[in-house]
Parts: structure tokens; C-alpha cells; sequence
């Protein structure tokens, strides 16, 4: 059986509600203007502190904000899970694979524990036998380390990695593992452009998908 290690945000779940709202929040602090969702769908991928900094320089702070800025989004993190919502089709897809004997991972690069505070809130978590945040390693994506380690602490097997974006698609095409994009995520490049093994937009597709790998190695 495989070994299946799945990006977090823009992959298994729609978290950008609650993200673009600690945004405002703090940017109403600031007395700047509000992001939108799309600004907040485009920010996200590379962990919290490059988010800060792409939603501070959208709005003309300062760098020297940045430190402050980040501890604050950090904090409200572990809470910013009600607007989050799975995408359609994830829970059967994972409870599939997880009964085809597969071992479910998680490598993210938001950070570990508010990553796992929404696990927790959706009651995905228990799917998982590990789960990697951007803070969980000295390095994050596209570093191919933390989805080697994903892998590593899921003992043998096959290896796939399933994600969204462009970061993830250069963290496999790193790390030399078979990449399923998920197309209905937070990409902005076309999915023709974005290294991939096999694209899907139904995550009734995935089980299938991950059967077909299998036989093809």
C-alpha cells in the first residue's frame, strides 16, 4: 500500500475565509483597507510570515511591521477555523484510502499547531499519521526536506504527494515523487504549466487515482 501525503490549505480544505479575516482584523488595527478573498487566495502557500509580508506590502506597511505583524497573525491562528470547510468529496476520499490500507500524512506549510487545531475542528486528524507544519523543520516548501520527513515517518511504501499550488507541485518535482494536482485549489498558473503526475478536480477521483499509480509502478 502507498504511502499518501496531502498538502493542507487549498488541497484538503477551503481555509481562506478564515485567513482573509485575520487579515482584515489586523489591518483594520492598522487603519489600512481590507484584502479580499481572492487577494487572500493569492497570498497563501508560503507559510504565515511571507503571507504577512504579501498582505502588508498589498497595503503600504512598512517593513520594520513585519515581526510585530506576524506574532499577531500567529496568535490568532489557532482560532481561525469556523469559515473553514473541507472540500467536497475529501472526508469519503480519506476514509477510502485510509480502509484500502493506505498511511495518510500531512505537509503543510502553515504552522503545526494551528494546522492541527483545524484538523481538530473538521475531525480529520485522526486520518493522519503524521502531520508536518511550515514550523516543524528548519525549512519549509518547496525544501523537499519536510515531505521526505512526511514520508519517513510513514514507514515503506509507494510514495505520492497530493496538493494545489505551484509550491507544492516544485516541493515533489524536488523531492522526486509523483504529484497529484488538485486544480480547484489556490494555483494561479495553468495546470498544463505546473509539473504534475495526474490532475483532478473531484476528490471522488482520488482513491481511483491513487489505485491507478499503484498499478502503473
Amino acid at each position: 500500500m502507498a504511502r499518501v501525503v496531502f498538502d493542507l490549505d487549498g488541497t484538503l480544505i477551503d481555509s481562506a475565509p478564515d485567513i482573509c479575516g485575520i487579515a482584515n482584523m489586523l489591518l483594520a488595527r492598522e487603519g489600512a483597507g481590507a484584502i479580499t478573498l481572492d487577494e487572500a487566495r493569492s497570498f497563501i502557500g508560503n507559510g504565515a510570515a511571507v503571507f504577512v509580508a504579501r498582505m502588508r506590502a498589498a497595503r503600504g506597511i512598512a517593513d520594520s511591521e513585519q515581526a510585530r505583524l506576524h506574532g499577531d497573525f500567529v496568535a490568532a491562528y489557532d482560532t481561525a477555523v469556523t469559515l473553514t470547510a473541507p472540500y467536497a468529496g475529501v472526508r469519503d476520499a480519506l476514509d477510502a484510502l485510509v480502509a484500502g490500507g493506505h498511511a495518510l500524512g500531512i505537509c503543510t506549510n502553515k504552522p503545526a499547531r494551528p494546522a492541527r487545531a483545524v484538523l481538530d475542528h473538521l475531525g480529520l486528524t485522526g486520518h493522519f499519521g503524521v502531520i508536518l507544519g511550515g514550523d516543524s523543520l528548519p525549512v519549509h516548501k518547496p525544501e523537499p526536506a519536510p515531505l521526505h520527513a512526511a514520508f519517513a515517518a510513514l514507514g515503506d511504501g509507494p510514495m505520492i504527494y497530493v496538493g494545489d499550488s505551484e509550491v507544492d507541485a516544485e516541493t515533489a518535482r524536488r523531492a522526486g515523487v509523483p504529484f497529484l494536482l488538485f486544480t480547484e485549489g489556490y494555483r494561479k498558473t495553468p495546470v498544463d504549466q505546473m509539473y504534475h503526475t495526474r490532475a483532478f478536480s473531484d476528490f471522488n477521483a482520488l482513491p481511483g487515482l491513487v489505485a491507478d499509480l499503484l498499478r502503473a509502478s
